[in-house]
């Protein structure tokens, strides 16, 4: 699989040069107003709306309590705004997907926070934009006093810019949504409209009530051509309950709060559905609960290890001349830990029995085993986990996803994680390849990953957790489904992998 490369403006020629001098001299205001509105976010993304200064950032609330804030569109007169009711741990990459719903849009463009200083989204903290990721930035560090004022500003073309200001701080009753809204006036604007100007004309040309419906629609006539239709860029009618019905179907936990392995790999997705259902499925996976796991239910699903940890010893296995193990320990290995139904043939040759080649190449890139002068030998690490079932559980589940040099297959396998932990019995295969898609990988031919790509990529990770008994059905027949014990070491292997490099706390162990 692959990627796309980043997309190059091709440079004007002298043709398009004549026409754009042409439609500048037949310009009007308002359509000349649109237009430096969109060159403006075109050099430079929204500067005059940045609002930088001083940070304002505090330290957040000992509590959690609700913020009643109303959000106005600047510049729409009468006033676009909307009321809302938000828990003040959100954080604002969580605030982001509010406001998006809130005004109708549809997560097409950049967007940006500020409150003095400014707070980035995804994609420029991916390209290394001067800021602090929003996602580590809670609601109650930039609005604490009633009045405070927060700015987001979203697509840095049309320039929409909102305003958000405290008005109350409310107690939170337990179990309140973590956001709704209460209340709001006018229709949202359409995508691509042309910025204030261009709303304010739509929603003319779009409302019998109005007077100047006539002249706004001979107005739109003039600009765009006789062939658009006003009514297919109307504004979003402001439908409160439907508005509270999404914003009900957000996930409650925002990246921020997610081990940084996780929240990198929802931060990569660039499809704003995908993300959400995906971070979903993280909250349904309940991360945030404590791993237990016992001596009997570990030693059970690490057989296979401390299978092959006794079958090498104290004095190894001396490998053959290509440096695999000898045939007596493959057909061993197949016929006691039963990996003779999974594979074809006489199972006495490593090279052609996967299951058993699998097993110890995955053992060696734990640490368990190594190979010296010929011979395969235990690690110290694997002499010592070879008589601690519990303890080597947490090796193997720090270490899932298996390491590999394929990023696709990493992702891919951390997403089949997130299925298993989350308890999904769906085709987790379609889903792995919708999050892949999201994020930009395709086939070598441009087309879009299939179920069966997908599958592909998560192999290492679904071996080994099938190894394990974490998963047992049939993938291809699509009734694979998670045992209760294969769900409790997905969660575990989501909180502490990389062991490397993983900066979050370790789950608390029995």
């Amino acid at each position: 699989m692959s990627r796309p490369g980043s997309p190059m403006d091709e440079p004007a020629g002298a043709e398009q040069l004549t026409q754009f001098e042409a439609q500048l001299a037949g310009m009007g205001p308002a359509d000349m107003q649109a237009l430096l509105n969109r060159l403006a976010g075109g050099f430079g993304g929204a500067d005059a709306l940045e609002r930088t200064g001083p940070s304002r950032r505090r330290e957040p609330r000992a509590d959690v309590v609700t913020y009643r804030v109303r959000v106005e569109l600047t510049g729409t007169t009468p006033p676009l705004w909307r009321r809302l009711e938000l828990a003040s741990d959100m954080r604002l990459d969580e605030l982001h997907d509010v406001l998006q719903i809130a005004f109708g849009w549809t997560d097409s463009h950049l967007h940006r926070f500020s409150a003095g200083e400014l707070y980035l989204c995804p994609f420029e903290v991916e390209e290394g934009e001067e800021g602090i990721p929003e996602s580590e930035v809670r609601l109650d560090e930039v609005l604490a006093d009633v009045d405070d004022e927060l700015f987001y500003v979203y697509d840095f073309g049309d320039d929409w810019e909102h305003t958000l200001r405290l008005e109350a701080v409310l107690p939170r009753a337990d179990g309140a949504p973590r956001a709704i809204c209460s209340g709001g006036r006018r229709p949202g604007p359409p995508e691509d409209c042309g910025g204030v100007t261009g709303y304010e004309l739509f929603s003319a040309a779009t409302d019998p009530t109005r007077p100047d419906q006539s002249d706004a629609r001979a107005e739109i006539a003039r600009i765009y051509g006789p062939e658009v239709e006003p009514d297919g860029v109307a504004p979003t009618p402001f439908a409160i309950d439907e508005i509270n019905k999404e914003l009900a179907g957000l996930p409650p936990q925002s990246v921020g709060g997610l081990p940084e392995p996780l929240a990198e790999l929802v931060r990569t997705l660039r499809d704003t559905g995908e993300q959400i259902r995906l971070r979903k499925l993280i909250s349904d996976a309940t991360l945030d609960q404590p791993t237990e796991i016992d001596a009997d239910t570990a030693a059970r699903m690490v057989r296979p290890y401390t299978w092959l940890l006794d079958r090498v010893g104290d004095e190894g296995i001396t490998l053959t001349g290509a440096g695999y193990l000898p045939p007596v320990h493959v057909e061993a290995a197949a016929a006691e830990l039963g990996l003779a139904d999974e594979w074809i043939g006489k199972h006495n040759r490593e090279s052609h029995t996967m299951p058993v080649l699998d097993l110890r190449e995955s053992a060696q890139k734990m640490g368990l085993l190594r190979k010296h002068r010929g011979k395969l030998l235990l690690t110290t690490r694997g002499r010592r986990l070879r008589t601690d079932p519990v303890e080597l559980w947490w090796h193997v589940a720090e270490r899932t996803p298996p390491e590999s040099r394929d990023r696709c297959e990493t992702q891919a396998g951390m997403i089949l994680l997130i299925g298993v932990a989350a308890g999904l019995t769906e085709d987790v295969n379609a889903i792995i390849a919708r999050s892949l898609h999201a994020i930009g990988w395709m086939r070598g031919d441009g087309s879009p990953i299939t179920g069966s790509d997908a599958g592909h990529a998560a192999w290492a990770t679904r071996s080994m957790l099938r190894r394990l008994d974490a998963l047992t059905g049939d993938s291809y027949r699509r009734d694979e489904r998670p045992t209760p014990h294969g769900i409790t070491f997905a969660r575990a292997a989501l909180r502490t992998w990389p062991a490397t490099t993983n900066a979050t706390p370790p789950c608390p162990r029995p």
